[in-house]
């Protein structure tokens, strides 16, 4: 089975304050994506402001999804079959204005959508808010650079970022 892990590695949530996280955080997931896809056409790099409180909820969202699906997926023809994204937030775009953008399109993605790029954060909360709108044409797993070792040695300039990234790729964790 799969667990979300809703703190970081210190068990320090990302605002700092120790307690629990509230069970059910709203999120407007269209204004999320909306956000997200705003920068379609701009300059590569162009960073999406999201706030914590949307990351937050993208993980818990996420969370209720994932524990709620089979472990092993049975898909149906047609899927797009993506993998190795790897921080690269205009190719993921590139990708979804290619093959269609979900419900249009069902997609499978193997895994590393973080490190190399610079946009690690974008493509990790783009691709669960996919998930959280389309749970039946939208499969995500995890992938070897969604795990503490890799994730530990990602060089991101801004100081928040890693925090944030953290948060969101340790939605996934084996349970024991």
């Amino acid at each position: 089975t799969w667990e979300i892990v809703m703190s970081l590695s210190n068990g320090v949530p990302m605002n700092g304050q120790a307690g629990a996280y509230p069970q059910n955080p709203e999120v407007d997931i269209d204004n999320v994506i909306e956000k997200l896809l705003e920068v379609r056409g701009a300059k590569p790099g162009k960073l999406v402001n999201l706030t914590e409180d949307e990351i937050r909820a993208l993980c818990f969202k996420a969370r209720e999804i994932f524990i709620n699906q089979p472990i092993f997926l049975e898909l149906e023809a047609p899927l797009k079959i993506c993998g190795d994204i790897h921080g690269q937030y205009s190719d993921l775009l590139r990708l979804l204005e290619d093959g269609g953008y979900p419900p249009s399109a069902n997609y499978l993605f193997l895994g590393d959508y973080v490190d190399r790029g610079n946009q690690s954060l974008e493509c990790i909360c783009l691709l669960l808010a996919y998930k959280i709108k389309f749970p039946e044409n939208f499969f995500l797993l995890r992938g070897n650079h969604e795990c503490a070792s890799i994730l530990s040695l990602i060089h991101i300039s801004e100081p928040t970022r890693p925090l944030y990234i953290s948060y969101a790729v340790f939605c996934l964790k084996k349970k024991d």
